[in-house]
């Protein structure tokens, strides 16, 4: 007898566990979503832009941006060709880069945003 109530108290208790661990999931995904913390894959989103090719470093190379435009996946935007832009872009091991990186050369260059650093995803570098 002793033992026919321990298995109902056990069942009934890892019931309620389950339950109770059931009903915070839901709720810890949803307030989640509406605090607007946005995903990993939002926080890297990755931009383009084209441009003539200013100065080339050993790790780094500038890009002068006029009547290119620069686009990421959320909007377009549209550089005004009175004021060029120059933007500095960092070369890592995991860089692609078609084509040879030469001062006045055109080149379309694939980046994302790293701690305030624009890291050269891909680059196609056109003569």
């Amino acid at each position: 007898m002793r033992n026919v109530g321990r298995v109902i108290f056990s069942t009934l208790a890892c019931a309620a566990l389950a339950a109770a661990v059931w009903s915070l999931m839901p709720a810890t995904t949803h307030a989640t979503a509406m605090l607007g913390v946005p995903s990993s894959q939002e926080a890297t989103q990755q931009q383009s832009v084209s441009g003539k090719i200013a100065s080339v470093e050993k790790n780094s190379f500038t890009l002068t941006v006029g009547q290119s435009q620069t686009s990421s996946e959320k909007q377009n935007l549209s550089q005004d060709p009175a004021t060029p832009k120059t933007m500095k872009f960092q070369i890592d091991k995991n860089t692609a880069i078609e084509g040879s990186l030469k001062v006045g050369a055109s080149a379309d260059v694939t980046y994302r945003q790293e701690k305030g650093a624009n890291i050269a995803i891909s680059v196609h570098v056109t003569p």
